[in-house]
């Protein structure tokens, strides 16, 4: 792997040159490494020795004042979840981290600290590696206690330090042998009809939405005994998948998708089905006993200032009912009930042909014989154009800016190789250390890898510039990742429809700014016209506030913050921990990332044993 240009997305990496490191040693004792640095940490931390930590077991920065936008040397990162903050934070440099430890680490008594030595569930040995030839380190797994919680952390020399809760230790998940060991003699349906019910009682976390996130957490809560009940607008568990256009699939390998507790089967296909995924969401609530509500919506949440609780009226087809519960958390997603963003242009109620949005699609068969103009170039369009032209459906799609165009058989082997793929560690340990990097050093991570997979992707994207499509790099030039933690799209991860791009079978209008409809088709700025029946905008979702404002009291929301994107420090607005609002939480992303962040959001619901 050749390494590209220095690039100022690069520039909070490590590199050896930074370091003032001309070449490694051939044989490099990654136990004794991290043993000797280890023991040092572990005596520093037990002894509350800040200065110590900072001073002589971190890399110091000489821009610990005024980080500037280009480093010409490392700084030293260290991202906590949850141990010391509560919170989910991450600081660079050594003056920052010693402000946060001198303001934490004390009260939160540190204590048995302990370097995983050999590979098993909780961890891996420590090891040296190499992901970029310029950037090498050995990374170390460790367990330790806080005064509530039971943690594990993971460290790489050099240099960026994680932390994390991963039990609460008045709270452990009732699995292995503090499973349920009773014998229930025919009880059991009745006792789950009961729980379901929430007669004459009130859960302590109501979830609104139950797609993959609301389930996710909810299961999560379910294993630590906190009453929780998910709240599912549609009638089955699984239709905000199924429900959808029939081309839908993921395009995350099964390997980066299993859900908590229960791992997709082995022979589980790579890119799941959307149908197939619906259904298997219906399997793991009823396997999971998650309590949910089918056919149920959350029509209104107020909050009480004098107790912090909140008045959740719920409606179903036997009436309404009016919750009091400590939390409720959002897990609706970008957009929820039709809330899609479709652009407003001149004409359109002139436009003779149909309008829709995809999220209205249901199936190609709907529109043969037409004219079909896409209005986007990401996901849906793609899937919508393959399957239209599978169909015999004359199809055109309508770029209005460029996009990131990455493969998934070569391009997301990369990103997750090594860790996310099926000869990696556990799942879960896979997640810690992803988890361990700080976004703002993972941006010059990404880039290079999106610098390599452009050159596997070489022949497809030199096709899609041949016939005029618009390419970019993603976020800072850092591909598809920075991409979706910052806008939540702007990319397409091809699984065929770039070639359907390039052999011209999905039509491309891109070279004049669209104008107005008319009553036959699109007119665009350049006096160009496009004929069209059917014009279906692939134009996103909406914004996930707007769920939010649309069922939390108005005096509540004007508290709510900003959902979704990354902050200064690199860690993501108002998602998995606090919106603003005491014990209002917002769950979403992909399943990888429900997977993770639901047991840390799931622990946030004791902050600070409050609850």
């Amino acid at each position: 792997m050749s390494t590209p240009a220095p690039h100022p997305t690069e520039a909070p990496l490590p590199t050896l040159n930074k370091l003032g490191v001309s070449t490694l040693p051939e044989n490099i004792d990654a136990l004794k490494i991290a043993s000797d640095w280890f023991a040092s940490f572990a005596d520093k931390i037990g002894s509350n020795d800040v200065d110590g930590i900072t001073q002589n077991l971190l890399i110091q920065s000489t821009f610990d004042s005024a980080l500037p936008e280009t480093h010409d040397q490392p700084s030293v990162y260290w991202r906590d979840l949850l141990a010391l903050t509560w919170d989910f934070r991450s600081f660079e440099g050594t003056k920052r981290i010693e402000k946060f430890l001198g303001d934490r680490l004390k009260g939160a008594k540190v204590s048995k600290l302990e370097l995983k030595t050999t590979n098993d569930k909780d961890g891996l040995a420590p090891a040296f590696a190499q992901p970029f030839p310029d950037i090498a380190w050995v990374m170390g797994f460790f367990t330790f206690e806080t005064d509530v919680g039971l943690c594990s952390g993971v460290f790489r020399l050099v240099p960026v330090l994680e932390k994390g809760t991963q039990e609460l230790k008045n709270y452990p998940e009732k699995t292995g042998d503090l499973r349920n060991q009773q014998s229930d003699h025919g009880k059991w349906e009745s006792l789950r009809a009961k729980e379901k019910s929430f007669e004459g009682e009130d859960p302590k976390v109501l979830v609104v939405g139950g797609g993959q996130s609301g389930l996710e957490v909810a299961a999560r809560l379910k294993l630590v005994d906190v009453s929780t009940l998910v709240i599912e607008k549609n009638e089955r568990i699984g239709d905000n998948w199924r429900n959808r256009y029939e081309a839908l699939c993921l395009h995350d390998p099964v390997w980066y998708d299993h859900m908590p507790y229960i791992p997709f089967p082995p022979n589980w296909p790579t890119f799941s089905p959307a149908k197939k995924l619906a259904n298997w969401l219906e399997f793991y609530a009823e396997a999971m006993e998650v309590n949910v509500w089918t056919s149920a919506s959350v029509e209104h949440i107020q909050r009480d200032k004098s107790t912090g609780l909140f008045k959740v009226t719920v409606k179903r087809k036997e009436g309404e009912r009016v919750f009091t519960v400590k939390h409720v958390v959002f897990a609706t997603g970008f957009a929820s009930g039709g809330m899609w963003y479709t652009p407003e242009y001149p004409g359109m109620d002139k436009f003779k042909g149909q309008i829709l949005h995809s999220g209205q699609h249901k199936s190609a068969t709907d529109h043969l014989g037409k004219k079909v103009v896409l209005i986007g170039s990401c996901t849906s369009a793609h899937d919508l154009g393959v399957d239209y032209y599978d169909h015999g459906v004359d199809v055109t799609m309508y770029q209005r800016g460029s996009t990131y165009v990455m493969s998934v058989q070569k391009g997301i082997r990369i990103l997750v190789a090594g860790v996310f793929d099926e000869s990696g560690p556990p799942t879960a340990i896979a997640d810690r250390i992803s988890a361990s990097f700080s976004n703002l050093l993972n941006f010059g991570v990404y880039y290079r890898a999106t610098s390599y997979i452009e050159e596997v992707d070489k022949e497809t994207l030199d096709g899609l510039r041949r016939v005029g499509f618009r390419l970019n790099r993603g976020f800072k030039d850092a591909g598809v990742l920075p991409s979706a933690f910052t806008t939540a799209g702007g990319y397409y991860l091809d699984v065929g429809g770039s070639q359907y791009v390039i052999d011209g079978k999905i039509k491309l209008k891109n070279d004049a700014k669209l104008e107005r409809f008319t009553e036959t088709g699109l007119k665009f700025d350049d006096g160009s016209e496009l004929p069209a029946d059917v014009v279906v905008f692939c134009t996103g979702l909406g914004k996930a506030r707007d769920v939010v404002e649309g069922l939390v009291d108005p005096d509540t929301f004007k508290d709510v913050g900003e959902i979704w994107g990354l902050n200064d420090e690199g860690e993501f607005n108002g998602v998995w921990g606090g919106m603003g609002v005491p014990n209002l939480w917002f769950m979403m992303g992909n399943l990888a990332v429900c997977r993770f962040y639901s047991k840390r959001l799931s622990l946030r619901k004791f902050d600070h044993r409050k609850d």
